[in-house]
């Protein structure tokens, strides 16, 4: 009886070990699962912040297109317009038509952006503003003052500059209303011609209202008239040409860029060239603007 009785207490002593040994498995198994838990929830936390991280970063680069771009310092062949195309550049943008005269114009683009909203305000008051001359290139300039040299263009005045035998005079009489190839502010993109190009139209009527209404704005947009009456703000250069607009931001940049590279090796392959260096024309025109205008921070 007693041998029974010990045969049942060892088999009691070993049934509650296997139970001990199982509720250890279990509570083992149980620790693991949970740190799996922790783990995987740190996973998906750290994974989350990424995700916010990156879609935060996604929405400050949207911002940038609100933010002034820094102009980049210009090359030489930027400054002298020597560029096949505009439309392959990525300083340039096309100008819609609802603010042009025609089709198939370019502008810099931050001139650009500056003038659609000088545009909008001066419709909201009535005046409408139309581009009707912007980017040249090189070429397009050589063919302005090719085609007056050699007489197929008419200059002021109705005469012809054949018929003007000296090389200086006549290159003098062209330079009242026309830039050298080269030394174009047209070439950067920033300079646009308004409405007319005829001085005699911003005296009376429209013209008159449209161009008290520049003067009085454009400067808020940036932009400012550089070629003045000569007088007191310029004694130099060309004639006034109450037409012609500068956004000065970015054209001061590249007019300080001009005067620190270019010079007059740079101006030639165009009728008359020599005489860009006999009448100094880097310093008596493309740097002879309106005092007011250099007053822009850029």
């Amino acid at each position: 009886m007693a041998r029974k009785n010990k045969k049942s207490n060892t088999s009691k002593r070993l049934l509650l070990l296997v139970i001990v040994l199982a509720v250890l498995l279990v509570v083992s198994r149980t620790c693991r699962l949970t740190g799996n838990g922790r783990e995987e929830a740190r996973f998906f936390e750290h994974n989350k912040t990424e995700e916010i991280q990156l879609s935060e970063s996604l929405d400050n680069s949207n911002n940038f297109s609100d933010q002034p771009m820094q102009t980049i310092q210009p090359d030489i062949p930027t400054l002298l317009g020597q560029i096949s195309s505009p439309s392959a550049s990525p300083l340039f943008t096309p100008i819609e038509i609802k603010y042009a005269s025609r089709e198939g114009m370019y502008m810099h683009k931050e001139a650009y952006d500056a003038f659609v909203k000088m545009h909008q305000h001066a419709l909201n008051e009535g005046v409408e503003l139309k581009i009707i001359s912007a980017f040249r290139t090189f070429n397009h300039q050589k063919r302005i003052w090719d085609n007056k040299w050699e007489g197929r263009q008419v200059l002021s005045g109705n005469i012809h500059a054949t018929s003007i035998p000296d090389p200086l005079e006549r290159a003098l009489e062209i330079l009242r209303f026309s830039a050298m190839p080269g030394t174009s502010r047209h070439h950067w993109g920033t300079d646009i011609d308004i409405n007319s190009l005829n001085n005699t139209y911003f005296t009376s009527g429209r013209g008159l209202r449209e161009f008290q209404w520049l003067q009085e704005n454009a400067g808020k947009y940036g932009f400012c008239q550089p070629y003045t009456r000569k007088g007191d703000t310029r004694n130099a250069g060309y004639e006034e040409e109450k037409w012609h607009w500068s956004y000065m931001p970015v054209a001061s940049i590249y007019l300080q860029a001009y005067s620190d590279s270019v010079t007059y090796r740079h101006l030639e392959n165009f009728m008359g060239w020599e005489t860009a260096h006999q009448l100094d024309v880097i310093k008596n025109y493309v740097l002879s603007i309106d005092k007011s205008c250099l007053t822009f921070q850029h």
